[in-house]
């Protein structure tokens, strides 16, 4: 046992080291989810959410609209109607679904098997590229709304909740780890691409957000909660001064895409006002093959966003979540997913992991604060010029965003290990084994698809490519489904594997009422819990 410190005499002994007690929910948050902040700083800080957002709702528009045939003004269009529903699906989440500050936005799941329908040669033969655009848009519509259906069965009908009651602490740290270390080609690899925005941006971040609260003490707090304000104003001011003072004139186009303020092409391609709505592009068309793809981008997107549910309950100082909240939250999900389908998003919806990182950095866990960051996606979606302009920041500032922010979801997943045992052969197995093979197979499947322009699955039928193809070059499903199985299945009835495992840890939130808690984080408002499995 541990002494309380040197004994009389001068001859005491010294004291033992103690290891740092498990934690079912994380301390030193400021606003756990139950807690607002007041408003002036809730509003900043769920404005900061909302540009934070901003680089998925742009990147992926700007990467498949030109493929589809659109040009700017359709660019602009597909980016406000994504940011629209992204703000709609927040709010529905947060009200109706697992209650969690989680925002939900575009998923780069979904972007292989869209391309997939873009080059499926189907709309080859139409001559005008906004015709063409329109009836691609179309076709990944109603694959959406077909695939969406899965997520709302498996979700709504209690399915994914009995998946879920084996997950256990240390199948959970493969997926959340991976959940965020496995976007790291979306990291420095962007910060690259125009480092000399791109570096300065994250070496800001980092110097504002964790030495700036220690070296000064007055207002400290205010340095971390605001670290990406502070630090992208900074850098998109330094960024401009470089465009307009002629520094990229003759550089490279990719070099001035990447590096100037004034490339993005969303300003002059915005309405003024605009307010997106269900089929503006037409009616939906449906291909079966494609719909099967879509569908297994969304069982993807469903593996993940459970990881990144995970992470955000941990962030937000929040219990464990009980199977029926996942499933809750889940079945939400897809019906985000058929929201996007409807008004054409050219993507699907998952829960947004950069705003989960962004959770971890400003210590910020409230509700009310992504609330108020949907109604800013919302508002800024309508005003299409206004919202053009913070949709205009250079990527390489975004990627620098997204080094701190996938670094703090992969962390988030390995502090789940504090309730397994790490003197375990089985527990080292199974981590290492699951993480190595999820970084590995991914790695596999991506390095062929570069060099080849297509999978390792390559026959005739494109739609069975992308059902074998997606789900294995995702890092986070690879690595959660080995884990998922050998926890669940390598000696799991021997004595003192549950322990090891940290199965016991969760057991109090393995029903809904068996802990005060979860009624307090998790409950539906209107008296609604009634209406949804709750075991």
């Amino acid at each position: 046992m541990a002494g309380g410190g040197g004994g009389g005499g001068g001859g005491g002994k010294a004291e033992e080291p103690q290891p740092h007690p498990p934690k079912d929910q994380l301390p030193n948050i400021y606003y756990c989810i139950t807690s607002p902040p007041p408003w002036p700083e809730a509003i900043l800080l769920g404005f900061q959410h909302y540009l934070v957002m901003l680089g998925t709702t742009v990147l992926i528009p700007t990467a498949l609209v030109p493929q589809m045939g659109g040009g700017n003004e359709e660019k602009a269009k597909v980016i406000q109607t994504l940011l629209f529903v992204a703000g709609l699906n927040t709010l529905l989440q947060s009200l109706f679904g697992s209650r969690l500050p989680a925002v939900i936005g575009g998923s780069y799941t979904f972007v292989p098997t869209t391309i997939s329908i873009i080059l499926s040669g189907r709309f080859s033969n139409v001559a005008d590229p906004i015709e063409k655009f329109k009836r691609t848009m179309r076709a990944i519509q109603g694959a959406l709304i077909v695939a969406s259906t899965l997520q709302i069965v498996l979700g709504f009908s209690g399915l994914w909740r009995n998946v879920t009651r084996f997950l256990s602490p240390l199948s959970a740290v493969p997926l959340v780890a991976l959940v965020g270390f496995g976007l790291f080609e979306l990291g420095f690899p962007g910060v690259a691409k125009c480092v000399e925005i791109g570096l300065p941006e994250l070496i800001i971040l980092v110097f504002i957000s964790q030495y700036m609260p220690h070296v000064l003490h007055s207002g400290r707090h205010y340095f971390d909660r605001f670290a990406v304000i502070f630090s992208v104003v900074i850098v998109w001011i330094y960024a401009h001064l470089l465009t307009v003072g002629g520094a990229y004139n003759g550089a490279a186009p990719k070099t001035q895409a990447s590096c100037r303020t004034d490339r993005a092409g969303l300003i002059s391609g915005a309405p003024w006002i605009r307010v997106p709505y269900p089929f503006q592009w037409g009616t939906p068309s449906f291909d079966a093959g494609e719909a099967f793809a879509m569908m297994m981008a969304s069982f993807v997107a469903l593996v993940e966003s459970t990881g990144a549910f995970i992470a955000v309950s941990r962030f937000g100082s929040a219990t464990m979540l009980p199977p029926s909240i996942l499933s809750r939250g889940v079945g939400w999900q897809g019906v985000g997913i058929l929201i996007s389908g409807l008004f054409g998003t050219v993507n699907g919806s998952s829960v947004s992991v950069e705003n989960a990182g962004l959770l971890a950095l400003t210590r910020v866990g409230s509700r009310r604060v992504v609330q108020i960051a949907a109604g800013f996606m919302i508002f800024f979606s309508i005003l299409g010029k206004f919202g053009a302009v913070f949709a205009s920041i250079p990527g390489p500032i975004v990627a620098a965003l997204y080094c701190l922010f996938f670094a703090y979801v992969g962390a988030g997943g390995l502090s789940f290990l504090q309730f397994c045992n790490l003197n375990s052969f089985r527990t080292k197995f199974i981590l290492g084994f699951s993480v190595f093979m999820g970084l590995s197979v991914p790695q596999y499947f991506n390095e062929y698809t570069a060099v080849n322009g297509y999978g390792p699955v390559h026959t005739g039928a494109r739609w069975f490519n992308d059902i074998v193809n997606v789900p294995l070059s995702s890092e986070a499903f690879v690595a959660a489904c080995l884990a998922y199985f050998l926890d669940n299945t390598l000696h799991r009835r021997d004595s003192g594997i549950r322990k090891d495992r940290g199965k016991h840890w969760w057991d109090k939130f393995r029903t809904y009422k068996s802990d005060p808690r979860t009624d307090e984080f998790y409950s539906l408002p209107f008296n609604l819990n009634k209406y949804f499995p709750s075991v």
